[in-house]
Parts: C-alpha cells; structure tokens; sequence
C-alpha cells in the first residue's frame, strides 16, 4: 500500500517506488488507479495571483499601429524582427522574440529584446558584436510583425499558437480559439500576462471554476498572452500506459 504525502517530492518518491514494484498487470492497474485518484483533484498553485476582477487586472496598453512614428514603440514577446548589420550577410535575418522575451543571434547567443524601443535593442547589438567580433559594426533593427495585433495561447491546449480576434473576448473564448485544453491541462491553473503602461503583468485564473460558473469569466485583449499549466501527473499517467511491456498489458490477472 502506497500513502501519498503532499509534498511533491514525496509525490515524485512514491510514484518511482511504484513505478518499479509493477510487475504483473494486477500491480501496474494499482499503481495506475491510485495515481487517477491524485490527478483527479489538480490544484492551484504559484506566485501569480488568481481571478483578478477585469478591474483591477486593467486594459493593455493601445497596440501600436506601427504607422508613422515608431520610435516610442517597445517590443513585445512573439515580435518578428529584421536585424540588418550593414556589409554582413551572415548577421542580417529576421527574428522571432521568444517568450521569455529575447532573441537568438549568431555568434552572441540570447539577446534581451523585450520593452526595449528597436533603437535601444540597436545600440545593444552594435555594443556586443563591436566589443568582440566587429569593428563599428552598423545595426538596424525593424519591426515587421508586432504581436500586439494578436493574441498568443500556449501550454496544454490542442492547437498552441497565435490567433487573430476582432475584439474583446473572453478567457472561455480564447482558450476555445485553440480548441480546448488538452489530456495533460490542469484547468486549475491558466495564466494570462498582459502589457500594462509598458509593464509585463500577469493575473491567474481557475478556468474550471469559470466553467461551473463560480468565477468570473475574464476578458481577453489584443497582445495577451495565455498559458495553460499541464499537470506532471497526467504526463506520468500517460508515460507508465506506453511504458508497459507488450506481453504484460495482455497477461490474465
């Protein structure tokens, strides 16, 4: 008999003990009822903080137009990026800015990108490539997508990606946009963050207390971005049915 603490590591302790005591399909249906017992109530947890009203979460900052004036304009996470560097094939490209809101170019690494305007990100690059690799190398750096226009869903739903909506949505909405929360989503746990007054902000929300109508249903602007948390339980789940030796899935018990 196996007794599940409520620490994570005594979580992760009993499920190897598990894991490698499963030898016939009697003990692995076992092991595998009693972990359906613990992923049936996912939780919430982090630092974030959980269902701020639209209030106090606020609106994102008025997406760029990109028309015009764009020196004030401060890049976003999901931006795509042009990065000239005058006379140097090699180094010029286009660039996606990941989440964590960096960059990726050659021969420096990861580059720090996000909030900064594309002048600042320029003398950034002048300053890292001049230092070791160039002399006064010339760096121009464009936006050509901003991912204010769009809204990104990430984590554990069918289709991640980035979705194009007319207007106001809502949390229920997005995530159907990407339809729906796949077999490894804690629906407990789904983070939104949001730009605000040229501030990264984020704001936790119990998407399966929205559904039972027990939290409100927040809304979703332009330029959001939703995580969805994947529990390691169901993962762990799935991992022990594919795991088990063929012969043995068909033994009687």
């Amino acid at each position: 008999m196996f007794i599940f603490g409520s620490s994570s590591r005594g979580l992760a302790r009993a499920m190897e003990m598990m894991r490698r005591s499963a030898r016939s399909l009697g003990e692995a249906s076992i092991m595998i009822a009693a972990i359906g017992l613990v992923t049936a109530c996912a939780t919430r947890g982090g630092s974030i903080p959980y269902n701020v009203s639209n209030e106090v979460f606020g609106q994102p900052d008025a997406p760029s137009t990109l028309v015009g004036d764009v020196s004030a304009y401060r890049i976003s996470p999901l931006d795509k990026l042009q990065v000239t560097v005058f006379q140097v094939a090699d180094l010029t490209r286009e660039v996606d800015v990941d989440l964590g809101g960096n960059i990726t170019m050659p021969l420096i690494g990861s580059v720090r990108a996000v909030d900064l305007t594309t002048a600042q990100l320029q003398d950034q690059l002048e300053q890292q490539y001049g230092t070791r690799y160039l002399r006064n190398p010339d760096v121009t750096v464009t936006v050509r997508e901003s991912s204010l226009r769009h809204i990104t869903i990430d984590g554990a739903v069918r289709s991640p990606g980035q979705f194009n909506i007319a207007g106001p949505t809502t949390l229920l909405q997005a995530v159907a946009l990407a339809r729906g929360t796949d077999e490894t989503a804690n629906p407990r746990r789904v983070a939104v963050f949001r730009q605000i007054q040229g501030r990264r902000n984020a704001a936790a929300f119990d998407l399966a207390a929205i559904r039972r109508g027990n939290a409100e249903d927040p809304i979703i602007y332009t330029g959001d971005i939703i995580v969805v948390d994947g529990s390691r339980l169901r993962s762990i789940q799935r991992e022990i049915f594919s795991t088990l030796p063929l012969l043995t899935a068909f033994r009687p018990f």
